[in-house]
């Protein structure tokens, strides 16, 4: 019989070990950002304090998923210092500033970027891109231009614009935030009151989805557990969804990829069991919530007489059961990997009411360019007229979302991390699942934010290039033909960036 050879045992070793790590990854999912959270969303969901953070006043730390980027951010920008270019003081071009090589429609690079250029200017004169294209490319850990053409063109973003919307609630609240459903004793005797708190992750599942975050069946449970120590077992139910204000509709009108905006919303008032993309909506969600909770405590034993009814809730009342959302930095990473257009509504609102604005349309529109403007980022001619996208009113450069994507690297921001740690990834997650896939350059490399309306193409995201760097792109196109041409064209802009040395 043959000796077995050592690097034979080391192979056979390497793969079994490749095998294990396989099927326990698949045993154990699911996995988000490469962390899984499932089990502490879902458990936290079902105390009676959620996992709340009670302000430790300790800094949120980066997304588990982030460390080997944020190292090299920060090694790249000590170098620059070393060098002496301190940040925003570069010899390449920088943002804003009027340098660099001029084509006469608006396009120009930074040193040492002719390549870059030579790459994407053919690229972007593809006719499926429409008859107006703006672009910009930069270092995110120094802040030079690679490239750009007319960066600063307000244009309709479509989907990309959720970029604006997470970073400006995260900026707001931090990723660690829970929003509250509770229920609290009513004005009339026997009365009850379901206390929407805006948790887009509410759920009304009695096998609630991975990492789904608010529970009403918990809620149920526990409501019905003090009634019943208190000696009751039948109430009548009212609910408050107070805290939104304006128009519950989005201007688009009644659509499946969106529903009425309500601050008490269980299963984004979806009428079948997706749980993402167009599906047919309630028309009534907080309502149709109200009924659902009705339903789970007459299953523990409290009656519930009549029909719900909205009700309003004492401001100083003391809960008598509460249910808390997946933490604020995970409802940001599945809004931009799934493009969510009910999170990104109900974030974007959550924004307005963290800035003393109201929870409406205009108020989010408002409050998000304000966050943004405090951050140091140039909002000229931004608009926000939704969180989602989904209004053609909405007008964002190309220059702003690489601005934001570079804050969402900022070492010295971690807070905003989950922007980047939620964007799809070419050819394995999200909405870029089957694009940039295979053989691509990009796959596995490019991360980044589609933007889809009729007529209007967008992509905007990450990349870490050859050289270590961890580049910003946004492309944004208007008056396309077509969303496939727009696609493929966009695709391979972003995987000529990934081929950036």
């Amino acid at each position: 019989m043959p000796l077995v050879k050592t690097w034979q045992l080391i192979a056979a070793s390497a793969v079994a070990g490749l095998v294990l790590s396989a099927a326990t990854v698949s045993v154990t999912g699911p996995w988000d950002s490469g962390q899984r959270k499932a089990e502490r969303d879902r458990a936290a969901s079902w105390s009676r304090m959620g996992g709340v953070d009670h302000g430790s006043g300790r800094l949120p730390e980066a997304a588990p998923s982030a460390p080997g980027v944020l190292s090299g951010l920060a090694a790249a920008l000590q170098a620059e210092k070393q060098a002496g270019n301190p940040l925003g003081e570069q010899a390449g071009r920088q943002p804003g500033t009027g340098t660099g090589t001029g084509t006469g429609t608006g396009e120009s690079t930074g040193s040492g970027s002719d390549a870059l250029a030579e790459a994407l200017r053919p690229l972007l004169a593809d006719p499926a891109l429409g008859s107006l294209r703006s672009a910009s490319v930069i270092d995110t850990a120094t802040g030079r231009v690679l490239y750009e053409a007319k960066p600063r063109e307000p244009m309709t973003p479509a989907s990309t614009v959720k970029i604006a919307t997470a970073t400006a609630v995260l900026a707001a609240l931090g990723p660690e935030h829970r929003f509250r459903t509770t229920v609290t004793p009513g004005a009339a005797p026997g009365q009850i009151i379901l206390v929407g708190g805006g948790d887009p992750s509410l759920t009304a599942r009695k096998k609630p989805p991975a990492g789904s975050g608010g529970s009403l069946v918990a809620l149920a449970a526990d409501t019905a557990q003090a009634l019943k120590a208190a000696g009751t077992d039948s109430v009548s139910l009212g609910y408050d969804d107070s805290l939104y204000s304006g128009p519950a509709r989005h201007p688009i009108g009644l659509n499946p990829n969106v529903a009425p905006l309500s601050a008490l919303t269980a299963d984004e008032g979806r009428l079948n069991d997706s749980l993402s993309g167009p599906a047919d909506r309630s028309e009534d969600p907080s309502g149709d919530t109200a009924r659902a909770f009705a339903d789970l405590l007459a299953d523990r034993g409290i009656k519930v007489t009549g029909a719900p009814a909205k009700a309003r809730a004492a401001a100083d009342a003391e809960p008598l059961a509460t249910t808390l959302s997946t933490p604020l930095g995970g409802l940001v990473e599945r809004m931009l990997t799934n493009s969510d257009n009910d999170i990104a509504e109900a974030l974007a609102r959550q924004s307005a009411l963290a800035s003393g604005q109201p929870g409406s349309f205009e108020g989010a529109g408002k409050a998000v360019a304000a966050t943004l403007a405090s951050l140091g980022v140039d909002t000229t001619g931004a608009r926000f007229a939704d969180g989602s996208g989904l209004d053609r009113g909405d007008k964002v450069s190309a220059g702003l979302l690489t601005a934001l994507l570079a804050k969402a690297a900022d070492p010295q921001r971690p807070e905003l991390r989950p922007v980047l740690t939620g964007l799809p990834v070419a050819g394995f997650s999200g909405t870029l699942r089957s694009r940039n896939s295979g053989g691509s350059p990009a796959a596995g490399l490019v991360r980044a934010k589609t933007g889809t309306l009729s007529g209007v193409n967008a992509l905007a995201g990450t990349v870490v290039a050859p050289s270590g760097r961890l580049l910003a792109f946004a492309f944004l196109a208007a008056n396309t033909p077509g969303p496939e041409g727009a696609e493929k064209a966009l695709d391979k802009l972003a995987a000529a960036v990934a081929g950036t040395r």
